[in-house]
């Protein structure tokens, strides 16, 4: 802010010059208040532009921590190296770890099939009739009986409440003749595999024949145990959090790794946060630069860039960024090949844990953290500390702002006082000038008339 000289009204001819002595004065005064002003214009642009570099960092930040995650465990996947043996699956309530697994399985196995009786009375519309007029049957699942009572009086009804009554089967009409002459029976088959008794009764007979016995699922992991293991279902549990699919007999390997999925988000992430706060940091420099340029803190926010993206460490396949993809084009911004970032972490996954770390100790991710909590950390980082000092230094200057305008008021005040009291001095003696004059004239005038 400035100061406006203060102006008088001035009763003598002089008025003017005296008002001018203020206007000087007063101007010369507010040179020092001028210039501390454009310093606290500077200073705030300076504080402006730190948050935006600063927003950068953090972005960098976050996208360094969503990293670490996923390449600790955050994210994890399941695959098989032969999907017609098995599939894979991760359960979510259950703590999955990395590793791989060798399976054999030696039976898939296989549900027990029942069928209607061939002698029982032919049904060639199964929504208008049935294998039995019984409103009631017993159906006998592995030793255990369930009373269905269809709806109606028809085949479809019969296999809807078999269907409900949760005995372990299902139930299902077949066409078993010819389509000008359909021929309905009702098949049952178990829900678990191996050898499960089956059998449907209306009160005075039995209605299904076994078509086939079913067989359980065999399987090793690992080699072991050396007798292979039964099961009545197709899913099973290798570890936990994972469970596999039986399809086929066969040996394949099952993986459980970290997704890389999650992993190359939080890479490109990471690259377009450093590109951003790359080129806006070049905008602090030369010699048309932002409100940065010349300060010191510019370069040590470069050299903390730079130092990460030129972190070696590690062994095998991955000692520097490089290797997962990432790369400078032409204009020094980081580009990211995925596709070699996936290559890595399929055929390399040992060799990316150990150059990644995680987040602790030693590795990229830890160097990265380390590099960024003396940079934003919000008590004692490079940010805050330029920050605390940049409010310093304006409210120093805003403080002598207020008192160089104080002096300045006080100075003009006093000015104006003085000026208006000569002012007044000077009226009052060019009044009497006039007066004197005025007399003069006119005795002059009387004594040339002869008076």
């Amino acid at each position: 802010m400035g100061t406006t000289p203060a102006t008088f009204n001035p009763t003598s001819t002089y008025g003017p010059d005296l008002q001018q002595v203020i206007t000087q004065a007063v101007t010369v005064a507010s040179i020092p208040l001028n210039q501390l002003n454009t310093n606290v214009t500077t200073l705030q642009g300076q504080s402006t532009e730190l948050g935006n570099v600063q927003n950068g960092f953090n972005l960098i930040q976050t996208a360094i921590q969503s990293l670490t995650s996923a390449s600790t465990g955050g994210s994890l996947s399941a695959s098989v190296g032969d999907n017609t043996i098995a599939t894979a699956n991760l359960n979510s309530s259950a703590a999955a770890t990395p590793g791989t697994y060798t399976l054999n399985v030696i039976s898939a196995g296989s549900p027990t099939t029942s069928v209607s009786n061939a002698s029982l009375p032919a049904v060639s519309d199964p929504t208008a009739s049935s294998i039995s007029t019984s409103g009631t049957y017993t159906l006998t699942v592995n030793g255990s009986s369930y009373t269905i009572t269809p709806t109606t009086n028809s085949l479809n009804a019969l296999a809807q409440a078999i269907n409900s009554s949760g005995a372990g089967v299902s139930a299902t009409v077949l066409n078993l003749g010819s389509p000008s002459a359909p021929d309905y029976h009702l098949s049952l088959q178990s829900t678990a595999l191996g050898d499960v008794p089956i059998q449907l009764n209306d009160g005075s007979q039995d209605l299904l024949t076994t078509l086939s016995t079913g067989t359980p699922a065999q399987y090793q992991v690992n080699g072991q145990p050396s007798t292979p293991i039964s099961s009545d279902s197709s899913t099973v549990t290798l570890a936990p959090g994972l469970t596999v699919n039986l399809l086929g007999i066969g040996q394949t390997t099952v993986t459980v790794a970290n997704d890389p999925t999650s992993a190359e988000t939080a890479i490109s992430s990471f690259v377009t946060a450093y590109n951003e706060t790359a080129d806006e940091l070049a905008t602090n420099r030369g010699s048309a630069g932002g409100a940065l340029t010349g300060e010191s803190i510019v370069f040590s926010l470069q050299q903390a860039l730079q130092n990460m993206a030129n972190y070696s460490g590690g062994t095998g396949s991955v000692t520097s960024i490089a290797d997962l993809g990432l790369t400078f084009d032409g204009t020094g911004h980081l580009d990211f090949n995925q596709s070699q970032f996936a290559s890595v972490a399929a055929s390399d996954p040992s060799d990316l844990a150990a150059f990644l770390g995680t987040g602790t100790g030693s590795g990229f991710l830890a160097s990265a953290a380390n590099t960024l909590s003396g940079l934003n950390d919000p008590t004692d980082g490079l940010f805050e500390s330029q920050q605390g000092t940049i409010s310093n230094r304006i409210a120093a200057d805003n403080q002598e702002i207020s008192d160089t305008q104080a002096r300045i008021t006080t100075m003009q005040n006093q000015l104006t006082a003085q000026m208006s009291a000569a002012d007044a001095l000077l009226s009052t003696l060019q009044s009497q000038d006039t007066f004197m004059t005025q007399l003069f004239q006119a005795q002059n005038a009387i004594a040339q008339n002869g008076g």
